[in-house]
This record gives structure tokens, sequence and C-alpha cells, in this order.
């Protein structure tokens, strides 16, 4: 990003990442796990009672279990989003379905109509009636007539099939939908139960902790988050990062910035709370963009970008399953919502392991 043009924003943001060292917060999840600390053979033994938790065991079970939480999340998220739309076709195929068996009710009338018609000749048939006429003109006449009439008789009957048909399908429709949408209920159900289970299973293992233990398991995140950070930059990658944000990208990541603070809630999209992927998919909405909701649809479905083209509004995603993402912001550094039990901040963009970026939008840079 060019010295004289960065905007506000990216000067806030570099300010932010200078101060906490572009560290992730103490709540970061899923930082690359740093090195189990080992004693020194060479120091001098001092003994002391065993400490009764490991601390850096407990930060990668933590992880392990936030992690969990959030491939359950995407999975509650995709089949919420699924069932969204299988609801909204069951609702068009149900209001087919009214149309449809009204217009088969016009065209049964229209039959009727005729039926009672030939009914009121004495059963004859149109043609037997003209034979009978003495007047050449009214045969004439009526001739023509008689092939309008069957025509128009035919129109009917093949209307009326076709209308018949077409309810037959979207009642099998409907039908397919509903079961499907009943398939995703369940799967919803599922997913809903294991985020409960494993954040219910993390914040035991975090309650258990004494004061001085919980900071000390912070100081260990922001260590790793910290280490990954420094590797990450100290590939050399900024020094290729020069892309300026287009219109868009700056409105998503004016949005995401704007969150800051807000809770992290699975399966929420704000506006007083977000997920990681809630909270990307709204700040590009509210840029124009409808991006897909969840974290490994927009990884499958948005356009990849190298690393090194990256520009801020790019999303960042995080883990060979695709489990996180991240909004950039520029500078080396990210916006997202973390985890339970954390808010919406600044952390370093290369504090987890990257999967890949992807960019939404189709606007080029300005």
């Amino acid at each position: 990003m060019g010295t004289g043009k960065r905007s506000l924003l990216t000067a806030a943001v570099t300010v932010v990442c200078a101060v906490t060292v572009l560290a992730a917060a103490p709540g970061t999840a899923f930082a690359d796990p740093a090195p189990t600390p080992t004693s020194d053979p060479a120091s001098p033994t001092v003994p002391t009672p065993p400490p009764s938790k490991d601390l850096e065991e407990i930060r990668l079970k933590l992880d392990a279990l936030y992690h969990d939480a959030a491939v359950a999340t995407d999975a509650y998220n995709a089949a919420e989003e699924k069932a969204e739309k299988q609801s909204a076709e069951i609702v068009e195929l149900a209001k087919r379905i009214v149309k449809g068996k009204k217009r088969l009710d016009e065209l049964k009338d229209r039959a009727g109509a005729a039926a009672r018609a030939q009914y009121r000749t004495g059963g004859l048939p149109p043609e037997a009636q003209l034979m009978l006429s003495d007047d050449p003109r009214q045969f004439l006449d009526g001739s023509g007539r008689i092939l309008q009439g069957e025509r128009a008789t035919k129109h009917v009957m093949g209307e009326m099939t076709r209308t018949q048909q077409d309810l037959e399908q979207y009642a099998a429709d409907a039908s397919t939908q509903w079961r499907k949408l009943e398939a995703n209920r369940k799967e919803k159900a599922t997913a809903k139960k294991k985020i409960r289970k494993r954040i219910a299973a993390a914040e035991k293992l975090e309650s258990e902790l004494e004061q001085e233990e919980k900071e000390r398991l912070a100081k260990l995140e922001q260590e790793a988050a910290r280490k990954a950070q420094n590797a990450w930059l100290g590939s050399g990658i900024l020094d290729e990062i020069d892309t300026e944000a287009t219109g868009q990208g700056k409105r998503a990541v004016a949005y995401a910035t704007a969150q800051i603070g807000k809770p992290y809630e699975w399966g929420a999209e704000g506006p007083k709370s977000y997920d990681c992927s809630g909270l990307t998919s709204q700040a590009w909405a509210t840029a124009g963009a409808a991006i897909p909701r969840t974290s490994q649809q927009q990884w499958k479905q948005l356009t990849r970008i190298a690393v090194e083209d990256m520009r801020p509004g790019d999303l960042i995603i995080y883990f060979d399953d695709a489990s996180h993402v991240g909004l950039y912001v520029g500078d080396g550094a990210i916006v997202h919502a973390p985890r339970p039990g954390r808010t919406v901040t600044i952390a370093g963009a290369g504090s987890m392991p990257i999967l890949g970026v992807v960019r939404p939008g189709a606007e080029t840079a300005e």
C-alpha cells in the first residue's frame, strides 16, 4: 500500500497493530501451537512442586475444542442457509399449486359448458347438425365454426392435461423439498448439540483455572500468536503486498472495524454479535456484494487470490478445513470474530495457519 495513499482507517489499524505487536488478542483462537517449554539440563535444579496443570497442554486442548466448535458452527450455518432456501422453494411451489388448481377448475368449467351445450342439441355432434341444414350459407359458416370449436376443445383438453401434469410435478417437488428440509433440520440439531458440547467443555476447562493460571494462559496464547505472526512477516510477505482497496473493499473494512468490541456468538450475523463468517458476509453485504454465509463456502465459491496479491477487503481463510475467516484490513492485520468468550478484534493476519485468500466483489482497485 503506497505511503502517501494510506487511509485514516489503515493508519488507525497500523497504530493498533504496533501497540499489540500484531499479536492476536488474549482470546484469539486457533493460533499455531507454540513448542512446549522444556527445562534446561544445565540450569541449577531447584526442587519445586510440580504444577497442578500443564497450561500449554490446556491451551492446545482449548484450541482443539474451539476449533471443533467452529467446524460445527459452519455445518449449522450451512444447514440453516439450505433450510431457508428450501422453505422459500416450498412456499413458491405451494403458490404454484394453488394457481394451478384454480386454472384447472376454470378449464373444467369450460369443458363442462361444452358438454352441456351438446346435451341441449340432443346429443348430436356438430357435424350431424350441419348436414341437416338446408341453407348453403349456414352450411359454410357452420363448417368454419365447427373447425374452430374442435380446435378450441382440443386446446382446452390439452391445457387441462398439461395443468394436471404440472400440479403433479409441483406436488412431487414440494415433497422432495420437504424431505430435504427435514434432513437439514436434523443436521442443524446435530451441529447445535456438538457446538454446545464443545463450548461447554472448553468453558469448564477454563473455569477450573486459578486467576494466575488464566493470566499465564493468556500470555501463552499471545506468545503463540506473536511467533506465528513474526514468522509470517519474516517471510517478507508485506514487501509484495501493495495493492489499494476498491471502493467496495473500503466499505467492507469500514463496516467490519466498526464492529470491534462486539461479542462472538455462534450462528450470529449481527448487528449485536457475530461469528467469524457472519462478520465477513455482513461486511460485504453492506458493501454491496452478496457472498456465501460460511467460511467453507466462501473458500469454495469466491475467487482465489495469491497472498502477495491481496488487498484490504479480501478474506483470509484459515486452517486446512477452512473453518475460520478474517477480513484483511491492510498492514499485515485482519479484523475477525475469534471464538466464544471473545469479541471482534484486530489480529495479525499470520497469527493462524493460512489456507488461502479469496476476493468478493468485482471492482478493480482504485
